[in-house]
């Protein structure tokens, strides 16, 4: 497997460790949906939370934030709409981002909620 493959899997377990710890019940990791797939699909106090996880082993060049293209979170939100259809579920809807940094041995975690919304796409 890639050292580009194992270092997003790494951040992904790292990322649901964080949300686990911090209240997240996880509904879904890696969610497929078309050619694509939803990184993590969770619920916290009655909302429905999907979270795009970035890793980098540096944040040199941009930011996680503008690392989610408008491109990516559109596609986001349509799978939103398909899993919200699929699983029939009627609850408020939040798109986050967690980014990993994973240097020298050691991990940053930052959670940044409500990241991007369907209404300003």
């Amino acid at each position: 497997m890639s050292e580009h493959i194992n270092l997003g899997k790494e951040g992904e377990e790292q990322a649901l460790r964080f949300l686990v710890s911090s209240g997240y019940k996880i509904r879904h990791k890696n969610w497929r949906y078309k050619k694509n797939e939803v990184d993590i699909i969770a619920e916290k106090n009655n909302l429905l939370i999907v979270i795009e996880v970035k890793t980098r082993t540096n944040d040199y060049f941009e930011s996680p934030k503008e690392a989610v293209t408008k491109k990516k979170q559109r596609f986001i939100i349509k799978a939103t709409e398909a899993y919200i259809q699929q699983f029939n579920i009627d609850s408020e809807t939040r798109f986050d981002i967690v980014s990993v940094i994973i240097r020298n041995g050691n991990s940053e975690i930052e959670h940044i909620e409500d990241a991007f919304q369907a209404s300003l796409l």
